[in-house]
């Protein structure tokens, strides 16, 4: 029974312009077939079964011809699978999709397509360059930069195109650009006409290059830029000086730095998101993974039985708090087992973590950490008081220790375990070493003790500015001969963003 082939657009390489459609495609993929040019975090709505299929072509180097990738496809839908080919940009806006297509339609196979933002548009827009403008471009045309090789003579129809359309679109071009320039000027178009040179359009490491007509090709001989790059024609780039909003470091101060997040991966994506929507291109290297503590939740299970018998409830991270309420809610119970225990929380995360589970904190010091807390909670005990503190398997004992020397009887639960991931550490030490990292975040004391034992030493690290949650982490940090450059004052993710923020600025 034949499967079915989605021909997909995934836009210029921003996700955030990835469309509904495409999403909903990917998530019920049984093959990804995707493209260099497709961003890699699309692929995270990708069931984990599926099948990932890497094709990408970039300037002289393929990593499969054209003609095995439709055959490709149709091999894996006539095996009675979902196969979505991953395009960057529009798949029929020179994405080679049309003869994917009809491929297909010789093989019987079924498709769709599902546009994809193309470049064409989206690239410039991120430079602050519309194509069109009243009173400056009432038209625009996209031209490949890059025709089929084989062909005999160019297609392009340079007499007309230099000066019958007012904006000019090349897309894959940066390679030609002496021929590009040299027709157009030599069909009329002056030579003083303002042009751009956009590499990586809508990525975070965007860069835009203004320059004419006449000058474009030997500032991309001079400046060395390379593929993938748009190259635009027309008066409209001369409203990049108002227009431009994405490089602009009064919007996006962190625009053009790579900042490495440590944190484990179910929560890596709330500092990403904050820290890309200042500009910055994140790398997610999650060193930590959230487990079962050794026990298997034994001793949570028996602290759950016996929560009558406690006074005060303190959760010192927001893991702790969710381990908890899930062995709550295995042993069948809710918040109402909770009985007239109060409960602390080490900070504002944490107690917004506990509202979740229409829990609101009696205690939430001002200063996030363990000795603000003992200096809120010690006055407030009643005698010989009975403390639960579900927290870390591994964790400081400042706590329990200085509330046990006031009298109370702590018992230290632990609800979770942080494990090594072992994966990638060969990888990213050598992007350390060269220098493509400029701030390496730690959210926790085991996110700098795991990436240590991941790099296999701090050589990598001294490449780097490294950012501390709060002053608890900056001294593992420097245990290990680090000193940070970045200390949150506010220990939470808002706070750690805002401190980078500031530092950069």
């Amino acid at each position: 029974m034949s499967g079915k082939v989605f021909l997909v657009g995934a836009g210029p390489g921003d996700p955030r312009l990835l469309t509904v459609g495409a999403m909903n495609c990917l998530r019920k993929a049984d093959v990804v077939v995707y493209d260099h040019l497709a961003d890699e975090s699309i692929l995270s709505y990708v069931p984990p079964t599926a099948e990932r299929i890497y094709v990408g072509k970039q300037s002289r180097k393929h990593t499969m011809q054209q003609e095995d990738i439709n055959v490709l496809l149709a091999d894996k839908a006539d095996e009675g699978k979902t196969v979505v080919r991953l395009k960057g940009g529009d798949p029929f806006v020179f994405g080679r999709g049309g003869e994917e297509a009809l491929v297909l339609l010789a093989r019987g196979i079924p498709f769709e397509v599902l546009p994809g933002v193309t470049s064409a548009i989206s690239v410039p827009a991120y430079a602050g360059i519309p194509v069109t403008h009243r009173g400056v471009a009432v038209s625009f045309a996209v031209i490949t930069g890059h025709e089929d090789p084989t062909k005999s003579e160019s297609h392009v129809q340079w007499k007309h195109l230099a000066t019958g359309v007012d904006t000019l679109v090349f897309l894959m071009g940066v390679a030609n650009l002496p021929v590009i320039t040299k027709n157009l000027i030599a069909y009329g178009r002056p030579a003083d006409t303002p042009a751009a040179i956009i590499r990586w359009g809508t990525r975070p490491n965007q860069e835009t290059y203004v320059t004419t007509l006449g000058e474009a090709a030997a500032m991309a001989e001079r400046d060395g830029i390379r593929p993938p790059a748009i190259f635009i024609v027309g008066e409209v780039v001369n409203l990049r000086d108002q227009l431009r909003w994405f490089d602009r470091a009064d919007i996006r101060p962190l625009h053009g730095k790579n900042i490495l997040v440590t944190r484990a991966r179910a929560q890596a994506s709330a500092l990403t998101e904050k820290l890309t929507a200042l500009g910055a291109s994140c790398i997610e290297a999650p060193v930590i993974r959230i487990a079962p503590p050794a026990d298997n939740y034994a001793a949570l299970d028996r602290a759950i039985g016996e929560l009558h018998t406690y006074h005060w409830l303190i959760f010192t991270s927001v893991n702790g708090a969710e381990h908890f309420f899930s062995r709550l809610h295995t042993a069948g119970k809710d918040s109402r087992a909770l009985g007239y225990a109060k409960v602390a929380a080490i900070g504002s995360a944490t107690a917004k973590a506990l509202c979740s589970f229409g829990i609101h904190a009696d205690i939430v010091p001002e200063e996030f950490r363990a000795e603000a807390l003992v200096d809120a909670l010690v006055p407030i005990l009643p005698p010989r008081a009975r403390i639960l503190l579900a927290r870390a398997q591994e964790a400081r004992d400042v706590l329990p220790e200085s509330l046990r020397s006031h009298g109370a009887a702590v018992d230290v639960i632990p609800a979770y375990e942080t494990v090594l991931e072992r994966e990638g550490g060969e990888e990213l030490a050598e992007q350390l070493m060269r220098g493509e990292i400029d701030v390496v975040t730690f959210t926790s004391s085991s996110t700098v003790k795991n990436l240590v034992r991941q790099l296999g030493n701090i050589t990598p690290l001294q490449h780097t500015k490294i950012a501390c949650i709060g002053p608890v982490t900056a001294e593992t940090a420097r245990s290990f001969a680090l000193e940070p450059d970045i200390v949150a004052e506010n220990y939470t993710i808002d706070g750690l963003v805002h401190a980078i923020r500031e530092y950069v600025q």
